[in-house]
């Protein structure tokens, strides 16, 4: 035989690369992978038929598949939406109890974003309607509208039809560079759908993956699990479905705001101002890491000084001199990104819309229906109180916790989670998908065992509460009750792999509580 012709009996890298996946996917951890997988597919398919579709759907009248919109058919699609949820908050648990025995590597769990993440980009949106907003707001802009002054009723058409009733007058409350992306969505899409919430989606993607970038790293700052850090703060349904699936700025934002921060502990501090101020022009939320990157700033600044030799410089003095740049650096950030996109401040302005929202995910809510029960205050009126008590006390809790995070750059980080916990909890209104913000940076911490229990339950119970159909199930007491059954189960499996001890149907034995390291 001719060397030419002669067989290579090396295995390549891309022979090696298909062997892993197999023992990966033939692997426990691989089996909860696929099941995921085939989570979000069926959430998908189910989604056709009651997710937050359009009020008139051609495409679906097109495929034959607009019975799924109603009777029997809306039946079905509920069902399979609901099963692809719980398929995924399964496998999602499954996998938690793999990261946390140390059985799943960083590389794993990345493809099982990537894999869980695909089937969402052709999905309806699901769980909210925010979707048709965005580009309602971006049509706006396109078309030569003012998106800070005027809501999206004053451009009518296609779009407009599909729009929540609540915010067809409220102008955009996002800043400028979210803007120019919704401008650009509706540039390419025109007036489709289905085109422009595709496209959103893929816009939206460069958060997600910017968190899957900073949180392991921000793990390794603070002593945290990196691996951990991946499965609840990227990987976690309420994540994927709400954020991705529900097709939401705040992966955007989330993105932005701990990549920064991450290059500020890394040193790049300028860059990091830079990258959250872009993130503040996505949502103005992101804007409360720039004082606590200040102090980060200050700590290296003196640490360098001290490990030289020298004396570090006045605190006032530091101080001064990291946020005089940091201000020069938002301001010519902010002010690029507005200029870009022909826009002012009026967006700040707008940040007041979400007054509109009632439900009981933030404290005014809760303390007001609490007012209505023992008195005859109308919920309005003691909604207008409790909010500013607790604005006032939102004030003083992120003045104290900034103060506080001035020592080192891991007490810098931890007041940062508690101000965006303070922020969604006291803020007028608050809403599932708020609640990755603080997520997103707990998740680089060691937690306990009775800390990440619990962040699961309360992630599947923010996952659960909405209706797929953008509506809240929170006065409905069968859709809390169920809501509370399956966040107190996936809680529990975190630890019992059969919490509900139903092994026994099978006649196997019950495993015992696994110890969360």
């Amino acid at each position: 035989m001719n060397a030419t012709n002669r067989v290579s009996l090396q295995t390549t890298a891309d022979e090696r690369r298909i062997g892993s996946l197999r023992v990966f996917f033939a692997s426990a951890t691989g089996r909860a992978t696929l099941l995921g997988l085939v989570g979000a597919l069926t959430l998908v398919v189910g989604g056709l038929g009651s997710g937050s579709l359009r009020r008139h759907d051609p495409l679906l009248e097109t495929m034959q598949l607009s019975w799924l919109r109603y009777g029997h058919g809306l039946v079905i699609a509920s069902i399979l939406l609901w099963v692809g949820v719980l398929l995924m908050i399964w496998a999602w648990v499954r996998l938690g109890r793999a990261t946390i025995r140390g059985d799943v590597s960083l590389a794993e769990l990345r493809l099982t974003v990537l894999l869980w993440t695909v089937p969402m980009l052709f999905s309806v949106p699901l769980f909210s309607r925010d979707a048709y907003s965005y580009l309602a707001q971006g049509a706006l802009l396109r078309d030569g509208f003012d998106p800070y002054s005027v809501g999206p009723v004053a451009n009518p058409g296609i779009i407009l039809e599909n729009v929540s009733t609540v915010w067809t007058t409220t102008p955009a409350p996002y800043g400028p560079a979210f803007m120019l992306i919704a401008m650009l969505v509706t540039v390419i899409s025109g007036d489709s759908i289905v085109i422009g919430t595709m496209l959103m989606r893929i816009a939206m993607l460069p958060g997600l993956i910017l968190t899957l970038w900073a949180v392991p790293r921000l793990a390794r700052y603070l002593g945290g699990n990196p691996a951990i850090a991946i499965w609840l703060g990227v990987l976690n349904p309420l994540v994927l479905i709400h954020l991705i699936g529900g097709v939401h700025n705040e992966v955007l934002m989330v993105g932005l705001m701990a990549a920064g921060v991450v290059l500020a502990l890394q040193r790049y501090h300028i860059a990091g101002i830079a990258v959250v101020t872009v993130g503040l022009a996505v949502k103005a939320t992101a804007g409360v890491a720039l004082p606590f990157i200040v102090w980060i700033w200050m700590v290296h600044l003196r640490d360098d000084a001290i490990e030289q030799g020298r004396q570090p410089a006045a605190p006032v003095l530091l101080f001064f001199r990291t946020a005089g740049i940091g201000v020069a650096v938002f301001a010519a950030v902010l002010g690029a990104l507005s200029a870009i996109a022909g826009l002012g401040l009026g967006w700040l302005t707008a940040l007041q819309g979400s007054a509109l929202i009632v439900n009981w995910l933030s404290l005014p809510t809760i303390l007001a229906h609490i007012v209505t029960w023992f008195t005859s205050v109308p919920l309005g009126s003691a909604l207008d109180v409790t909010r500013m008590i607790c604005g006032v006390a939102m004030f003083i809790i992120l003045l104290t916790v900034w103060w506080r995070g001035r020592h080192t750059q891991r007490d810098a980080i931890l007041g940062l989670l508690f101000a965006l916990l303070a922020i969604v909890i006291l803020s007028p209104a608050a809403l599932p998908w708020y609640y990755s913000w603080p997520i997103a940076i707990a998740a680089g911490f060691a937690l306990s065992q009775r800390t990440l229990v619990f962040l699961t339950g309360l992630s599947v119970w923010l996952m659960v509460i909405f209706r797929p159909d953008g509506a809240h199930g929170m006065y409905d007491w069968v859709h809390v009750t169920l809501t509370f059954f399956v966040a107190i189960v996936a809680a529990a499996s975190l630890r019992n792999e059969d919490p509900l001890n139903l092994r026994w149907l099978t006649g196997r034995p019950t495993p015992a509580p696994e110890r969360v390291s």
